[in-house]
């Protein structure tokens, strides 16, 4: 008899009772400073476990309600102060890490921070491990798996979009729509059921189908929509990246240093100078751009080392999602009329630049006319490509920054319409991506098994169970050690 009880079906799939992660309700007690390295006027001490509230007291006496600051002179085991601060506690489960915490804001030096740690230690308190307050957190329920991970982007932003993403992944936006998708799917499995418990009835097959199906048949176009702007989110946590390419001696360095306002990268009138690639760091637009000097392009390098330079070169370009090709608007191409105003195309490109440089160019890029500052009216071609190229002509002066104003609005303009909105959910790392690809591939399974409803119903757990690695509803082992190493001690 196909009999199963729907809760197994459920638990199985990951809904309620599903959750294989075993709450804590308290660990040892852990100790470690919360805010940065070094001195400060002002620096965050976190206790958190079992006995926290004990070693608070043993450290600074009668303590106050929790929630409020009280200002307290620390001693050590011996009686001798340690320093005059405040004293703040947080009772679990309404804390960050669901247990009892409690907070030192001293003064920042490390005379004190040594102090502080032995004496903590010395009742009972051990050094914290990288990422072990937020694992606590994770653990005890008040953080999930994706949250976690905003929080870990959070912490290493560096510009407005990052900061923007990171704290609705935090927040919960993340979650929130794979928890829906995971909700309705587990929806789905009682009119699929309902034939597996009423194997009997005639007609339940063709009302499982009629109702089941549509649903099945939707959730995928939706997962594929959100799988399309994972780039768009991973552009944004990662940062977009930027390939200066071109032949030697166009004015690459030169044009990497102007846009980084510092002498990254050697510049020398001798053809070859850059021979590995160099990268910079810009903000622009709230959005991390990576801009990356490569080696110059020409089809007889002169020796091993400038080989290797062009195969790396090759290789940054086509890991870029967008190239500037650099042309030296004081080729002679341009000065003996053999290109022209009238005749400058995507087709004259092998010309001008190199017919290596050029093979990288694609549709989308920029072309930068660098040197116009030498090469007179005769470098200053054009205002832009027509197609098929549909890419932006800049001409600039590195040396001056002529021109380079418009060449980096243009560049900032490109840069946010690939990233989209910062705000919205995005699938920000390749297992989020993973996740929704395996989801639709056991959906797209379930679809055509309809009429075997138990095989149906199987592929709709599966997909709900890949939905909810997400979230770290399953599977939550498996990716905390590559999130915990990148987190610091006191958090």
């Amino acid at each position: 008899m196909r009999r199963r009880k729907r809760s197994e079906a459920s638990s199985r799939a990951g809904g309620p009772g599903g959750n294989e992660r075993s709450p804590v309700v308290s660990g040892n007690a852990i100790v470690a400073r919360a805010s940065g390295a070094g001195r400060a006027g002002v620096a965050v001490f976190r206790i958190s476990g079992g006995n926290a509230f004990g070693i608070a007291k043993a450290l600074a006496g009668p303590l106050p309600a929790p929630r409020r600051a009280a200002l307290r002179r620390l001693r050590d085991s011996s009686g001798a102060p340690i320093d005059e601060g405040l004293v703040i506690l947080f009772k679990g489960p309404a804390s960050f890490t669901g247990e009892d915490v409690a907070e030192f804001h001293l003064h920042g030096s490390p005379a004190v921070e040594s102090a502080f740690l032995e004496a903590a230690r010395a009742h009972g308190a051990r050094l914290a491990e990288a990422g072990e307050f937020s694992k606590r957190a994770l653990l005890n329920g008040k953080l999930d798996l994706a949250e976690l991970e905003g929080l870990a982007d959070l912490l290493d932003s560096e510009t407005a979009a990052q900061r923007k993403q990171a704290l609705g992944q935090f927040g919960g936006r993340l979650s929130a729509v794979a928890e829906s998708w995971r909700a309705r799917l587990i929806g789905i499995l009682a009119p699929l059921e309902a034939d597996i418990d009423f194997p009997d009835e005639s007609d339940i097959p063709a009302a499982v189908a009629a109702r089941a199906g549509p649903l099945i048949d939707a959730l995928p176009t939706e997962l594929e929509g959100f799988r399309q702007t994972a780039r768009a989110a991973k552009a944004i946590r990662e940062g977009v990246k930027v390939a200066i390419i071109g032949a030697p001696n166009a004015g690459k360095s030169s044009l990497l240093n102007r846009l980084a306002g510092s002498e990254r990268a050697i510049v020398s009138e001798a053809p070859g100078t850059t021979r590995d690639a160099i990268e910079a760091r810009l903000d622009l637009g709230g959005i991390l751009v990576s801009l990356v000097d490569t080696a110059g392009l020409r089809e007889d390098p002169a020796d091993f080392i400038e080989r290797e330079g062009i195969r790396r070169t090759r290789m940054n370009a086509a890991e870029a999602d967008i190239r500037l090709l650099i042309i030296d608007a004081s080729d002679a191409s341009f000065r003996d009329g053999r290109v022209s105003r009238e005749t400058f195309s995507p087709q004259s490109l092998p010309e001008v630049a190199g017919p290596a440089a050029a093979s990288l160019f694609s549709c989308g890029d920029f072309v930068v006319l660098n040197k116009i500052d030498v090469a007179g009216e005769a470098g200053r071609v054009l205002p832009f490509i027509g197609p098929p190229a549909a890419a932006a002509v800049f001409p600039v002066s590195a040396r001056t920054g002529e021109g380079l104003d418009a060449l980096v609005a243009a560049l900032t303009r490109e840069v946010a319409r690939r990233c989209g909105r910062a705000e919205e959910a995005g699938l920000t790392r390749a297992r989020h991506v993973a996740a929704v690809e395996a989801a639709i591939r056991h959906l797209e399974r379930a679809s055509g098994r309809l009429e075997a409803p138990e095989l149906a119903a199987e592929d709709v757990r599966l997909a709900a169970r890949e939905l909810g690695r997400i979230t770290g509803a399953v599977g939550v082992e498996d990716v905390l050690a590559s999130i915990f190493s990148s987190f610091c001690i006191g958090k």
